[in-house]
């Protein structure tokens, strides 16, 4: 009996027992975990395309059919042809390319003054910045919308493209972090050759922030693009509606099928699986490394 009791220890002990035991316990089963969560994450955008591959007969379908029997494209042909798909579209880029213009320059200033240059009362006042991160947006869309009214902007695009041009906390914090790690002998180098602040910002520090950038403009992209609130409060011309808007609009004001509507909905959300995969390297890049040097 104590023999056995000693095989048991030994075989405890053995250093391939223990390495096969950490590899299922720290990678094997948080990866299984992660497979699952992705797989549960996907499903809703699985549903989106299945449903819009369906036909009319097979949505009415008792129990629901996971995968369509036969495969519908027309339905994509047909939710182009009946919303104005290509003017909301148009809408939608115009608001998104401005938006991302807007936040990239002025987060992108913002967080180096925040970083690079010292003067009085910096640190406090960047507090107060990142304070501002605190207030819910409807504490002050009456005032928001108040202002724009007064301005004669209301059913325009302004009120959309403006807020951009002004800066976000979360936005200059993440460069900021950034910007951080950039040795700041660069800097002194390029004074000693002459160079001013903003000659400095732009020829030396900005093609070093591309990966910060790059994050701020992906997700300013993807928050214009989404953004249902602030169209559906601040524009009443059919003609102005993004695609967030129009598809609303027209799924509460038509009879529409449900399959075409999924079509529409799988091309509004294409674009940003397309921005994502274009720009990975540098959105991962900008968020590990303002992460682990801020």
């Amino acid at each position: 009996m104590r023999d056995i009791n000693m095989e048991r220890t030994a075989g405890h002990r053995d250093p391939a027992v223990q390495r096969r035991i950490r590899f299922i316990s720290k990678k094997l089963i948080p990866r299984i975990l992660l497979v699952i969560m992705c797989c549960l994450f996907l499903l809703p955008y699985y549903w989106m395309i299945v449903t819009s591959l369906k036909s009319v007969l097979e949505l009415r379908a008792l129990p629901p059919t996971v995968f369509p029997h036969e495969f519908h494209f027309e339905n994509y042909v047909e939710a182009l042809q009946y919303i104005p798909f290509f003017k909301f579209m148009r809408n939608s880029l115009i608001l998104a390319a401005c938006c991302i213009v807007g936040a990239t320059i002025s987060n992108s200033l913002v967080a180096y003054g925040f970083s690079r240059i010292q003067w009085p009362f910096r640190e406090p006042l960047f507090y107060v910045v990142i304070a501002t991160m605190f207030i819910p947006f409807p504490v002050i869309l009456v005032a928001l919308f108040d202002i724009f009214a007064k301005l004669k902007m209301v059913n325009t695009f302004f009120p959309l493209i403006i807020p951009s041009f002004v800066g976000s906390a979360l936005y200059i914090f993440m460069i900021r972090q950034f910007l951080f790690s950039i040795p700041k002998e660069i800097s002194d180098a390029g004074f000693i050759d002459g160079a001013n602040e903003f000659q400095i910002f732009w020829r030396l520090i900005v093609p070093l922030m591309k990966p910060a950038v790059a994050v701020v403009a992906i997700f300013t992209a993807l928050a214009s693009w989404n953004d249902f609130m602030g169209p559906l409060i601040y524009i009443q011309n059919e003609e102005l509606y993004p695609l967030s808007i129009g598809l609303q609009f027209f799924r509460t004001q038509h009879e529409v099928q449900y399959s075409m509507l999924m079509a529409a909905s799988t091309l509004v959300a294409l674009p940003v699986v397309v921005i994502f995969l274009c720009f990975q390297r540098f959105f991962v890049e900008g968020i590990t490394i303002g992460a682990v040097k801020g």
